[in-house]
Order: structure tokens, then C-alpha cells, then sequence
């Protein structure tokens, strides 16, 4: 059985033929999942995934039923042994080994608590998800990993420079207003390995990513000074939560790491969105004809037909 929870599951080959199939497919109708119905599980907002699997799914002649944790379906207990008498009717347990035998793929979105590092390192909601489930489980962003966003970057690599393989890119870490999941960073950091790139992680000292995702990373160059950005071809922008004050806003002080023109050079600019606009990157750069951030956005429906039709076997 084909799970999706994290690109680090698969080689270097296989995340290719995704990449080629996606490339080669592009805006391409179909009945290959006819008489297939997807599961799209929210336990969080959503826009682009949700929109763009659904999407997606119908392109390819399936059908899907959305659930909203919490909001018209029962809430969902995770955690294993524990005595259900607060506000979660219903175990993940029972729920997915139900839900398999509706719905031929299981997919899921599920932010992290960012109360407890330790647990959210476990990934524990969408790895209930993969233990129970007797169905294929995609992962639609978790406390871990967002790998359909970071597939989808690639895409949009690839395409831009005709190769993923020693394009420098920068992980950029940017300012906000809140602190967010490492998902999306994590995921990007990841492929981007594998798949060639010459990545360089920049951010201040108090932001380094999970130590379980900067073990399987390899030796990647962290730097803690803006001024490398112009030297590279791409640079990837995103705000995460610092491990040293985890939940905690960002500092005041750090407001000045937003992305501007001069900090981009003629770098290709990427973003996963949403972002706000003047806290982490300017008008400016998202004016600007370097800004790939929205086909990027459309290539999410492209790389996630693909994944979903290698998560049923069909590729």
C-alpha cells in the first residue's frame, strides 16, 4: 500500500517519475479514477489544498467528500490509552478503519498543537491516520511535513530551470505575526535534497529546524545573514515557530528579516501562501517578475493528480 506522508518515504527515481508524470500530464482530463471516491479530511483551514485536490479529483473522473473535524463531523481523539471523557467523541482508531471501507484514499490536514515539541515531532494525528488506515493516506499537511506543497515546488523548479539538480536555493525565514508549523520548511528542505538542489538554510540562530528532519537532510549550509540571498537562483520564503521559545511570536526585532527587491537580487521568489503582505514579504517582490508564487500555487493541482494516481497504483 502507497502511503504520501513525507517525500523522504521514496527515492530520488520515483519522486522524478512524479515530477515527469506531473510535467507531461499537465492540465490533462481523464476517467483514471472513476468509480474512486477521496476522503479530503480538514482538521485545520485550508485553501489551495483543499480547492486544488478537489479539483483535481474531479478532473480525474473521481469523487470526494470534504469532512471538517470538529465542524459537522465528530471531533477526533489521537492519542493512544487515553481515557476519552473530554470533547473528542470519537478515536482516530475507529474512525479511519471505517472511513477505509467508504473511500479508497484517506487524506489529511493536521497542524501542529505548537505546545509540545516533542509530540509534534511524533507527528502523532496523521501517523494515527497511516497505523489505522487500511487504505493509501496522503498527507495534506501535518505537524511534520506538507510533502504535496514541497512536490509541487519542485515542479515549479524544474520547470523554471529545465532541472531540479544544483539550482542554489535558499530556505528564507521570514517575519510574522504568530508562530507557525515547520511543515512547510521541513518539506522543502527535504526534497530539495533530494532531488539535487544545493540548499542553504537562512535564518536567525533561535529558528533551526526540527533535529529530525536536519538528520535527514545531510550537510546543508545554515547561515544566520540575510546577504546570501542574492547569490542564489531561488529563494523559498516562509516563516516557521522558533524551537527555543516554541509557540511564541516571533521577536519584535527580527521584523526587519522581511523580503525586499534588494534582500531577492535576481532570484526566482517562492512562497507556499498564504503570506501577509509587509510582514513577511513586500508588495514589491510580489509585483515583481521573479515572483513564481502562483504557478507554483497551480502546480499543486498538477503534481497531486499525479500523486494520487501513484498512491492507487495507476502510475
Amino acid at each position: 500500500m502507497r502511503h504520501f506522508i513525507n517525500t523522504g518515504d521514496y527515492d530520488r527515481t520515483t519522486l522524478e517519475t512524479l515530477l515527469t508524470h506531473a510535467m507531461t500530464h499537465r492540465g490533462e482530463r481523464s476517467t483514471a479514477l472513476s468509480g474512486r471516491t477521496v476522503a479530503l479530511i480538514f482538521f485545520d483551514s485550508s485553501l489551495r489544498t483543499r480547492a486544488s485536490f478537489a479539483v483535481g479529483i474531479a478532473q480525474l473522473g473521481g469523487n470526494s467528500v470534504t469532512f471538517e473535524v470538529g465542524r459537522g463531523t465528530w471531533n477526533l481523539e489521537y492519542q493512544e490509552g487515553v481515557i476519552m471523557d473530554g470533547d473528542k467523541p470519537e478515536h482516530i482508531a475507529d474512525a479511519a478503519q471505517v472511513l477505509s471501507r467508504y473511500f479508497d484514499v484517506l487524506a489529511i490536514r493536521c497542524f501542529p498543537s505548537l505546545k509540545r515539541p516533542e509530540e509534534d515531532a511524533a507527528d502523532p494525528v496523521i501517523e494515527a491516520f497511516r497505523r489505522y488506515a487500511t487504505v493509501p493516506v496522503i498527507n495534506l499537511e501535518s505537524a511534520l511535513y506538507h510533502p504535496c506543497q514541497a512536490m509541487a515546488d519542485m515542479l515549479t523548479i524544474r520547470e523554471r530551470f529545465g532541472r531540479t539538480e544544483g539550482v542554489r536555493v535558499a530556505l528564507a525565514w521570514t517575519p510574522h505575526i504568530k508562530a507557525l508549523p515547520t511543515a512547510v520548511p521541513n518539506s522543502f528542505a527535504l526534497a530539495a535534497t533530494q532531488l539535487g538542489c544545493r540548499l542553504t538554510i537562512v535564518a536567525p540562530p533561535e529558528f533551526p529546524l526540527p533535529d529530525v528532519v536536519m538528520e535527514r537532510l545531510g550537510d546543508v549550509e545554515v547561515v544566520h545573514d540575510q546577504s546570501v540571498l542574492t547569490r542564489q537562483d531561488v529563494v523559498y520564503a516562509k516563516s516557521w515557530a522558533s524551537l527555543v521559545d516554541y509557540g511564541a511570536p516571533p521577536p519584535a526585532h527580527y521584523r526587519d528579516w522581511i523580503l525586499t527587491p534588494e534582500k531577492l537580487g535576481s532570484a526566482r521568489f517562492l512562497h507556499c501562501l498564504p503570506l501577509r503582505r509587509n510582514v513577511e514579504v513586500t508588495d514589491a517582490v510580489l509585483a515583481s517578475a521573479q515572483n513564481d508564487c502562483y504557478d507554483e500555487a497551480e502546480n499543486r493541482l498538477h503534481v497531486q493528480k499525479s500523486i494520487l494516481q501513484f498512491c492507487l497504483h495507476l502510475i
